[in-house]
């Protein structure tokens, strides 16, 4: 799988103007847009409320947290990938907590090279995570199939006095017929027998 074939989100949560610049600065790349800035922990909960983003940058201590419990929640949700950066003497504090929810850590001060390899390391989990939601649609759209079509087998069987599997042959021999597919040619028996 290409990378650059996506364009990542970017929330940077901070409250230093030096360091949102920093960071701009490294995701001045193609690869992320948009990049946007909030100063505080409550108003990139806002934010959050009205979008999504892949990636939060998260430099810690805000205004109003240290950004621990939010970088552990918003690592929690299903496409995010959060870095929070923390004072040295904190890193070992921090990773012990943050670390199993799938927050990425790093101390400050750091390198830009540093940090470039972080978003590295944030785009690979971020494309395993876009992964694990392909497969999980897919399953979702498998398992919505089999209700369709059991509902379908089971109105033959009630409606027609098959057997079960004579309904899913019946099922099955007239999809591949008409060339259609077994959910659609069980949503078509549901709506003659219904």
């Amino acid at each position: 799988m290409n990378f650059e074939e996506h364009i990542y989100s970017v929330l940077i949560v901070s409250a230093s103007e030096k360091f949102i610049a920093s960071i701009k600065e490294l995701l001045s790349d193609f690869r992320f847009y948009p990049v946007d800035e909030e100063t505080s922990t409550s108003g990139a909960k806002r934010v959050l409320a009205e979008r999504t983003y892949d990636f939060i940058i998260i430099n810690s201590p805000l205004p109003d947290s240290d950004g621990i419990r939010f970088a552990i929640d918003t690592s929690r949700g299903k496409n995010t990938v959060a870095l929070i950066m923390v004072r040295n003497e904190l890193y070992n504090e921090v990773f012990e907590k943050a670390s199993p929810y799938g927050a990425y850590i790093l101390p400050k001060p750091t390198s830009k090279q540093i940090i470039t390899q972080a978003l590295d390391w944030m785009v690979s989990t971020r494309e395993r995570l876009r992964s694990l939601e392909n497969k999980s649609i897919s399953l979702e759209d498998k398992m919505q199939e089999i209700r369709v079509v059991n509902r379908a087998k089971w109105l033959l069987i009630s409606e027609l006095k098959m057997t079960e599997s004579d309904a899913h042959r019946y099922i099955e021999k007239h999809s591949m017929d008409r060339c259609i597919s077994k959910k659609a040619m069980a949503e078509e028996i549901i709506k003659i027998y219904t």
